[in-house]
């Protein structure tokens, strides 16, 4: 019943938060001279074209970006009519995109899903190796096998993901024939899912996910490494080994459990900052996710679709703080959080 309180407590923490940081990302957003309606009005005036300058006023109205920066922001969220009545973010409408001349969901409908699908495919891995390397080199400490692992995570964090991805990009396909570019084969493009699709799909992962999630892993089992030494040369590991407990027993029960701490914490950091670590490398492999968007809309000013593409980010920390924070409840006896109902 506690942690039922608590899961609700802090989702509604995370709607206000969301609803603070929608306000800040519109005004960064906001920040520079001008959108890209009133750029391109400049631009249309200079070259004398007149019936242009009447479709994008009439677009600025259209859109209520003639309105006060808070009347803009209330109408974009969904809190405040505009010239179509209620329809922002919570009713589920993005917006255009003047960029693209098309809605915002249309643009990023498939790339999100696949977004998610790379990141999430990324952490895994990340998971997957960080996990028993850190292990490993902890419970091997100062061993060929620690000197191997930390060897191979120090190159993993030294290494640049963009020349790395080059480097896959070339050898995966000259020696292991893996595809070239994108996340699927581009005749399946536009089309529903089925077998053939989501098995091209799976091949394309393999590069992007291990360029992504290489100096996520190596940083991570470096950091479990350290805290799995720490928790090793405390009392208790003494006393539990002096009481007759096998030492894998030992391991796996008490310090283990506590170096965890860390990675369940990391849940929240690691899928946003992948997202936002990844717009490099899906521009060098040409991945069809939402960071050469958010690229491309940033540079443009095209503030309706930079906008949901950063709050869905937003969105992706927040989540993810969520759930490690019930996570480490149920994984720590010693975090208690009855305090906040008294």
């Amino acid at each position: 019943m506690i942690l039922l309180r608590y899961a609700i407590y802090r989702f509604a923490t995370m709607l206000l938060t969301l609803l603070v940081v929608s306000a800040l990302i519109f005004l960064i957003i906001n920040l520079p001279p001008g959108d890209y309606l009133s750029n391109q009005i400049t631009e249309l005036r200079a070259s004398g074209q007149e019936s242009g300058v009447a479709k994008a006023e009439f677009l600025r109205h259209e859109y209520a970006l003639d309105r006060p920066l808070w009347e803009q922001y209330m109408i974009w969220v969904g809190m405040m009519p505009g010239p179509n009545g209620f329809s922002g973010l919570i009713q589920g409408n993005f917006g255009w995109s003047f960029e693209f001349d098309r809605p915002v969901s249309d643009i990023v409908g498939e790339s999100l899903w696949l977004t998610v699908l790379v990141n999430l495919a990324a952490v895994l891995f990340v998971y997957l190796v960080a996990l028993p390397l850190g292990v490993l080199a902890a419970a091997r400490s100062r061993t060929w096998v620690d000197y191997t692992s930390a060897f191979f995570g120090y190159l993993g964090l030294a290494t640049p993901n963009f020349l790395l991805a080059l480097i896959l990009f070339y050898y995966g396909h000259k020696h292991l024939n893996l595809p070239i570019g994108g996340l699927m084969d581009p005749r399946f493009e536009g089309l529903p899912m089925s077998w053939d699709k989501a098995r091209s799909i799976l091949i394309h992962l393999i590069v992007p996910t291990f360029v992504i999630g290489t100096s996520g892993a190596a940083a991570m089992m470096q950091r479990l490494r350290a805290n799995l030494l720490d928790e090793l040369g405390k009392p208790y590991v003494e006393t539990a080994i002096a009481k007759g407990m096998s030492p894998p027993r030992m391991l796996a029960k008490y310090p283990l459990r506590m170096a965890f701490n860390p990675f369940v914490a990391d849940i929240g950091n690691l899928l946003p900052s992948m997202v936002s670590g990844s717009v490099l490398v899906s521009v060098v492999l040409g991945l069809q996710t939402i960071g050469p968007t958010l690229l491309t809309a940033l540079k443009t000013q095209d503030q309706f679709l930079s906008g949901f593409v950063l709050m869905f980010v937003a969105l992706l920390t927040l989540v993810g703080t969520m759930i490690s924070d019930v996570l480490l409840v149920l994984l720590d006896p010693r975090i208690r959080y009855e305090g906040r109902d008294a």
